[in-house]
């Protein structure tokens, strides 16, 4: 589907892997001149539009059921979307105030954020920026919470901070799916990896020696892929070792000529999909460590997702979106898949 202008972020919804196996998701892609679009992932219609901001849309995350898609822009601004279920090209393509709540960032002690994550559960949200720390905010509104909702902690509301120690630039924070851990990758290269229930730092990865632009968990949670630009995907297992402490660095996936600026791995844990600044979408197996193929793009790579349903057995490994600088989102199918 076409933009008129760089899209980039791309998410999908994950209704159809982890509650509703046979409820249709969507995809919702962010670009740089502020819009934001939710489509059919089965057919890529358009289903409704948020055009509210002047300034790019620079982050996305959704939560498990699919109504919900948090959103930070340029202009300082952390909103939610509460998005009606279900539904089709035929409802109204605009999305209304009613809907839509924000919280303006940059204001007092609070730093604009550049990545935000929004927690499994849906009851909270993490950004990070300027300060290079992680910070913690209630993700609960009138429209989600009407039955529950504290008026005392409005959406936004800052709730804790997680220290990297550091005063580097958050480049990328992402919520485990199980929701116990959170990690935050840095403009210096780090990865910093905490504990959710203590609020405690876990451990720093020192993987990269450049920025590190995404990060993907696998599906249980256990491993952590990191893209940087030094051109390199990170493997690391986040599992305790003996001595308490997660694991290091268990592959290295080279092969890009330019930035990896983003990944995902799929849904049954054999394939890494990544986009780059190098114009092209690659597709790695995990278990072989390689690169198994190689798609040209018409522009740098920004965003890519797989589908979050796991493929029948022989089907493949499923399917994935790719979104970037040509301002197209495109579907794709990996090998074997229907």
């Amino acid at each position: 589907m076409s933009h008129l202008s760089p899209v980039w972020a791309a998410s999908y919804t994950s209704a159809s892997l982890q509650n509703s196996p046979n409820t249709p998701s969507s995809v919702f892609a962010s670009t740089a001149t502020g819009h934001l679009t939710q489509f059919d992932s089965t057919t890529g219609a358009k289903l409704r539009g948020l055009n509210q901001h002047t300034l790019a849309i620079v982050s996305l995350s959704t939560n498990r059921v699919g109504s919900r898609c948090l959103f930070n822009s340029l202009e300082g601004v952390t909103g939610i979307w509460e998005v009606p279920e279900g539904g089709g090209p035929n409802e109204s393509e605009a999305a209304t105030e009613e809907n839509v709540t924000r919280y303006e960032s940059f204001k007092g002690k609070n730093q604009t954020a550049w990545s935000v994550s929004l927690h499994p559960s849906g009851e909270t949200y993490a950004s990070s920026g300027q300060s290079g720390n992680v910070h913690i905010h209630s993700a609960k509104t009138a429209l989600s919470h009407s039955s529950q909702y504290d008026s005392s902690t409005p959406f936004g509301t800052p709730l804790s901070t997680l220290d990297s120690g550091r005063a580097r630039f958050g480049m990328f924070v992402k919520h485990s799916p199980d929701g116990q851990r959170i990690a935050m990758s840095s403009e210096s290269g780090t990865i910093y990896l905490f504990d959710l229930t203590s609020s405690t730092l876990l451990t720093t990865y020192s993987s990269h020696a450049m920025c590190v632009r995404s990060l993907a968990w696998s599906p249980d949670s256990q491993l952590l892929l990191s893209a940087s630009d030094d051109k390199r995907l990170v493997l690391h297992d986040v599992r305790s070792t003996t001595s308490g402490k997660p694991g290091s660095a268990v592959a290295y996936l080279t092969g890009h000529s330019s930035w990896v600026l983003s990944n995902d791995i799929s849904p049954d844990q054999r394939l890494v999909v990544s986009g780059s600044a190098d114009k092209t979408v690659k597709i790695w197996d995990l278990a072989q460590r390689s690169c198994v193929s190689t798609a040209q793009d018409t522009g740098d790579v920004w965003s890519v997702a797989w589908k979050p349903t796991i493929p029948s057995p022989g089907q493949g490994a499923g399917s994935f979106i790719s979104a970037g600088e040509d301002g197209l989102v495109k579907w794709w199918r990996s090998a074997g898949s229907a």
